[in-house]
């Protein structure tokens, strides 16, 4: 039995049961080192070894959570909201509601593209954006499942097919130098053209969850936005002109330190010397900040862990191996089982980023061997390692998105991100994938 497969199989059955994503890992994890034949105290101290990978990670949600809880309590949350809401007619006219519905929509979905190619901030700017904008979205009566959709398209596909920001890093720096130290052949610019196909899939994903899956409204309960003391009509301006400052200093700052927490703290700092929030409610606002964050965080921190035992093994190699002696010369069957066994590795380590310099090691001698052109080879490898990102429960693309949408209770990881992303973008990626690899 390899203890890879089972461990993630393990790991998601557990979720989808609603066990604790984390409770889940770290089960899955002692199963999986237990079955490998690691035993107890080397799977723990792989596991152990693993969590320091997702501290960083951790720490900069906090800040981001008090980056955010800081604009809500500075007001801006509730002069956007009440400006927004002001541009909904009254209830008899439905075409008002439509266009801002598809505006919101469309806004959503460009900051979550820019996130990766333009301004390279990834989730960061997720728990920032979204919370102001729910009372909208339970005004007009969206879906929040098609939200985490429009945010996971966006955080995923833009780095599979166009080579900016995280996107030139996943398709130049990691898909195409893994390619080439492997045997593969092929000029770096053709690799965004052979992942054009499967991001087709990925569209088609998006589009039947806006037009089919979550076009009917979905009612939440409308919490009411607590207007602070210090927000009056004379200052409004002058909050959102400080709030406005604060966030684009953060964006600034991460996209050139490359760091989150750098961002976040600027942010708040900004906020404090403005006197838009009190410096004597700094400590609360980390607390808040923390509080908001701390799941995300610590599932991030489980999920390197998970990953680490996951490589201790050894088991994903003869995963692969397996693979390759199954296929017998057979194209069709090589393909459909590379991209499964991409699939599995990214689901448990929720990383597409990782996944590739793991499966490129035997999966491109096996492509050359089987007779797949370059550019099928690139299209198989690519979303093989893509396949997972979106619908792992330890992935950024699920997490991000479920981070500003629970941020009134009201959204469920498994349930309303993992699972309506997986069905909406794995399936079909793992199809259009499989077309890239026969046609190309």
């Amino acid at each position: 039995m390899n203890s890879v497969l089972l461990g993630v199989s393990l790991m998601l059955i557990l979720s989808l049961l609603r066990v604790n994503v984390i409770f889940s890992m770290i089960f899955s994890s002692i199963a999986t080192g237990l079955i490998a034949g690691l035993g107890l105290t080397k799977t723990l101290e792989a596991f152990n070894n693993g969590l320091s990978g997702g501290a960083e990670i951790a720490l900069s949600y906090a800040v981001l959570g008090a980056f955010a809880v800081s604009i809500s309590k500075s007001g801006l949350t509730h002069i956007l909201a009440e400006k927004l809401l002001s541009s909904v007619k009254p209830s008899g006219n439905n075409s008002s509601k439509t266009g801002l519905h598809y505006l919101l929509l469309t806004i959503i979905l460009l900051c979550s593209i820019a996130s990766q190619n333009l301004i390279p901030v990834h989730i960061a700017f997720i728990p920032i954006l979204i919370p102001p904008l729910l009372i909208l979205m339970n005004t007009l009566k969206i879906d929040r499942r098609l939200i985490a959709c429009i945010l996971t398209f966006g955080l995923a596909t833009s780095y599979m097919v166009l080579p900016y920001g995280f996107g030139g890093i996943y398709l130049y720096n990691i898909l195409h130098k893994n390619l080439a130290e492997n045997g593969l052949e092929i000029l770096k610019t053709s690799v965004p053209q052979a992942m054009i196909i499967p991001a087709l899939g990925m569209l088609t994903g998006l589009l039947i969850a806006i037009f089919f899956s979550y076009r009917k409204k979905r009612e939440y309960i409308s919490l009411s936005i607590q207007k602070t003391s210090n927000i009056t009509s004379s200052n409004s301006r002058y909050v959102l002109v400080i709030g406005s400052i604060a966030i684009i200093l953060s964006l600034i700052i991460q996209n050139f330190t490359n760091s989150m927490i750098l961002g976040g703290l600027f942010g708040v700092i900004v906020f404090n010397i403005f006197g838009i929030v009190k410096w004597k409610e700094s400590s609360d606002l980390f607390s808040q900040g923390v509080l908001m964050m701390a799941m995300i965080g610590f599932i991030m921190i489980s999920a390197q862990g998970f990953a680490s035992v996951m490589k201790s093994t050894g088991d994903i190699t003869s995963l692969v191996e397996s693979t390759a002696q199954l296929v017998a010369g057979n194209q069709p069957l090589a393909a459909l089982l590379i991209l499964t066994v991409g699939l599995l590795i990214t689901m448990g380590i929720g990383s597409s980023f990782s996944t590739i310099p793991i499966i490129a090691t035997l999966f491109v001698p096996l492509c050359i061997q089987l007779g797949f052109s370059p550019m099928a080879t690139v299209a198989l490898v690519g979303t093989a390692g893509a396949l997972g990102d979106a619908g792992s429960p330890a992935s950024d693309s699920t997490l991000g998105p479920t981070a500003g949408l629970n941020a009134d209770g009201q959204h469920d990881h498994i349930w309303d991100t993992v699972v309506p992303t997986f069905i909406h973008f794995n399936i079909p990626l793992l199809i259009f994938g499989w077309i890239a690899a026969m046609t190309l």
